[in-house]
């Protein structure tokens, strides 16, 4: 793996966890903990984050949307990678989700429809971020 991908994939792992935090440990927090179902003690308190397992798994998407853009699908634009990300974002999430909803009590309905669009808005933006940077360190 190059330089270009590696910086690309922290670039977009770094965005990923800034807006995934913006979004869901600020914003929306109160919002989706009214939207879990049956099962009790499913969200950790802000002080039982495990920050590295966060941060190593926002890392992992990012350098994966990187390493897609670069040698699949020669992504290189902000917009590119916009649309490259919100479409793997709906793919991605959408099909967890429907799973997740399918088989446990964790999330109400309309908490998977928010995730799937707070999803979008993540994907969207950071896979931009990641296309953005490997058009310009042509």
């Amino acid at each position: 793996m190059n330089s270009k991908i590696i910086i690309a994939g922290l670039l977009g792992g770094i965005c990923s966890f800034l807006i995934s935090s913006a979004l869901y440990g600020m914003l929306l927090q109160e919002t989706f903990a009214s939207m879990c179902g049956s099962a009790t003690g499913t969200m950790r308190s802000d002080d039982e984050i495990i920050f590295w397992a966060l941060i190593l798994g926002n890392l992992v998407i990012g350098y994966m949307v990187a390493y897609i853009f670069s040698t699949w699908a020669n992504i290189s634009t902000f917009m590119g990678g916009l649309i490259g990300g919100i479409t793997m974002g709906v793919l991605f999430t959408a099909g967890y989700d429907f799973i997740f909803y399918g088989t446990t009590h964790v999330m109400s309905l309309n908490g998977i429809l928010l995730d799937i669009v707070v999803n979008i808005i993540i994907w969207g933006v950071s896979s931009g971020v990641v296309g953005w940077w490997l058009g310009r360190s042509k």
